[in-house]
């Protein structure tokens, strides 16, 4: 063993160590590998550098947009809606429908992305349901790390994997090589589930219980329930051709706070359509808040030539995603002290509406539009989410309090939901055919996302979860140094003289559980990067093929069940889900163990280790 060697074994367990005690973070230790590696002489700076210019880092990072589009046009959320739905009071097939969904989402983006978004999902059908989220947050996690098997692209070790096959001359693998073994593993890890949350403990329906005000705590406030009301333009309308600005609704009691149109085959809620200038045309639907009860509400809408429709229950809360809701208060310097609420033309000057009122613990319930401004006043204001949050930024007359639960839900391109639907297809359709390369394939969908308004350039930039990449990028050259300094070929040398080289199988399940124990201690993608060329050179020392070896480090590397820090989702779903160390060693361990034998059974049978032999 020479000194180099030494020099970055020491490098590799020190990081192992950092990694293992979160301290420092892992970009950091990423970043101090990146400084380094070129001091030991073993690698150039170029070397070092070059997992920048790698198109599998570019391919993670445009993931990542595309995930924030899905999310920003609704369609996360969408399905979230018809899960609960469907879920209706059954907590099994709350489990089934929320496995399935959460894989098939983390197949096509970020499966950290689809836990965050579903958290809060799940915790408020535990909340309706009466169970405590201990039931339903780790098979929340679980599915998720299991949809890292479904796809190419799922998630970034079965990217790092691909990559050092092509590295090493192979062909790489398709979009959906892995699958196969995917779903088998999710058919499993959905019974498995179904039997393992009984051990987790019934803990408490109260633990489901946030401290976060939400619409549904803000309209008890301002005691607004029962005062939004669906209406559609009917032919002959007063109102057809008229301007939003110049429509005399107030006299009624009515206020519009959203026209609902046809758009692209659907029909989307458009808040930032009630600008003044906005022209009513037969056909719109209105959602209307009844803020005064003036005479029969029933003949006033017929003489307007209005229909009303069904809205159900709660119907503002149940848009929480278009509309937006939030609570200001004037300070003691403000314009606003001393006006009527009608005179501060809100909706011409900041796009919202003041539909509620509260002086101390104690909603107003007479004219608002009458009622002059006091200090210590709360207004509640509605209106699209960006000028809500927008409102104190562009006036100083006014204050933010805390905005609702349902914030963190907006779904700010809604109506261009369709066109991110079409951008993930095509770029599915170009992975799967193989007409431009996966990342070229991702970059298109990027533009796609960008031209059609799913998301802008902030968004995307924000999405990007650089923590990943710089770790990639750290130690994606340790793997040339292990190389070059003969690291590899002492693993691969240590490997086949404790296991033997006569069976394979035996050589798969050993290769199967040090990538899992590694595991243990580090994330799954710097697993992948460090496990990757070990499974490649013990194919070749074993004259095998390397696309079963490099499948198991795969399938091993996503079932990073075991503990909270070997993979995002885990440590996301900790606290939600009130669990401890030992409720992941104790739950996860038996199922690697599954894992670790669907892989040694199918892939040898799926990709022969010596093909055509």
């Amino acid at each position: 063993m020479n000194w180099q060697l030494l020099v970055v074994l020491a490098l590799l367990v020190a990081s192992i160590v950092m990694f293992a005690i979160n301290r420092p973070r892992m970009d950091v230790v990423a970043v101090g590998l990146l400084v380094a590696l070129p001091l030991t002489g073993v690698l150039t700076v170029p070397e070092t550098l070059s997992g920048f210019s790698d198109p599998n880092v570019v391919l993670i990072a445009a993931l990542f947009v595309i995930g924030e589009g899905l999310s920003r046009t609704g369609l996360t959320y969408r399905l979230g809606d018809w899960l609960s739905a469907r879920a209706g009071t059954s907590s099994t097939r709350l489990i089934v429908l929320l496995m399935l969904t959460v894989a098939l989402l983390g197949a096509f983006m970020s499966s950290t992305g689809v836990v965050a978004i579903f958290i809060p999902v799940v915790l408020s059908i535990a909340a309706r349901l009466g169970i405590s989220p201990r039931q339903l947050m780790m098979p929340l996690s679980f599915a998720a790390l299991i949809s890292g098997m479904l796809t190419l692209i799922a998630t970034a070790p079965n990217l790092v994997i691909d990559a050092e096959l092509v590295r090493a001359g192979e062909d790489g693998f398709g979009f959906f090589s892995v699958t196969p073994f995917g779903l088998v593993v999710l058919v499993l890890g959905i019974g498995y589930m179904l039997v393992a949350r009984r051990f987790l403990g019934a803990g408490s329906a109260d633990d489901s219980t946030r401290a976060d005000r939400t619409f549904g705590h803000l309209i008890g406030d301002y005691r607004l329930a029962d005062r939004d009301r669906r209406v559609k333009v009917g032919r002959g309308s007063p109102l057809i051709g008229q301007r939003l600005g110049e429509v005399g609704l107030h006299p009624h009691g009515l206020r519009i706070i959203a026209v609902e149109r046809s758009r692209w085959l659907q029909r989307t809620l458009d808040v930032t359509a009630t600008a003044p200038a906005t022209q009513l045309a037969r056909g719109d639907v209105l959602l209307v808040d009844v803020f005064e009860r003036r005479g029969d509400l029933a003949e006033q809408l017929r003489r307007l030539r209005l229909r009303a429709l069904p809205a159900g229950e709660g119907f503002l809360a149940e848009r929480s995603r278009e509309v937006g809701l939030g609570e200001v208060m004037p300070p003691p310097n403000s314009a606003a002290l001393g006006r009527t609420i009608g005179g501060l033309r809100t909706r011409e000057l900041y796009r919202v509406d003041v539909i509620g009122l509260r002086r101390g613990a104690e909603a107003f319930t007479g004219s608002l539009a009458d009622e002059r401004v006091r200090l210590g006043d709360t207004l509640l204001v509605v209106g699209a989410w960006e000028d809500v949050k927008r409102l104190t930024a562009r006036s100083a007359d006014f204050v933010a309090l805390e905005l609702p639960a349902e914030v963190r839900e907006q779904s700010p391109a809604a109506n261009r939901a369709p066109f991110a639907l079409l951008s993930v297809v095509v770029m599915v359709v170009l992975m799967v055919t193989g007409i431009v390369p996966n990342v070229i394939a991702a970059l298109i969908a990027c533009l796609m996302m960008g031209l059609f308004g799913c998301i802008d350039m902030p968004s995307a930039y924000r999405s990007i979860h650089w923590p990943t990449l710089l770790l990639i990028v750290g130690m994606l050259p340790f793997a040339l140094a292990l190389e070059r300094t003969g690291g590899i070929d002492l693993a691969v040398t240590a490997l086949t003289s404790t296991l033997g080289e006569g069976s394979p199988v035996v050589l798969l399940a050993g290769l199967f559980l040090t990538t899992a124990v590694i595991g243990l201690f580090v994330s799954n993608t710097a697993t992948a990067v460090l496990m990757g060329p070990v499974a490649i050179a013990t194919a070749e020392k074993l004259d095998a093929s390397p696309y079963p070896f490099a499948m198991v480090v795969i399938l091993a590397a996503s079932a990073a069940f075991m503990t909270p820090v070997s993979s995002p989702v885990n440590t996301l779903v900790l606290g939600p889900g009130r669990y401890r160390f030992g409720d992941f060693l104790r739950i996860g361990t038996p199922f690697a163990l599954i894992v670790m034998v669907v892989a040694i059974t199918m892939v040898p049978w799926l990709l022969p280790l010596h093909p055509g032999g």
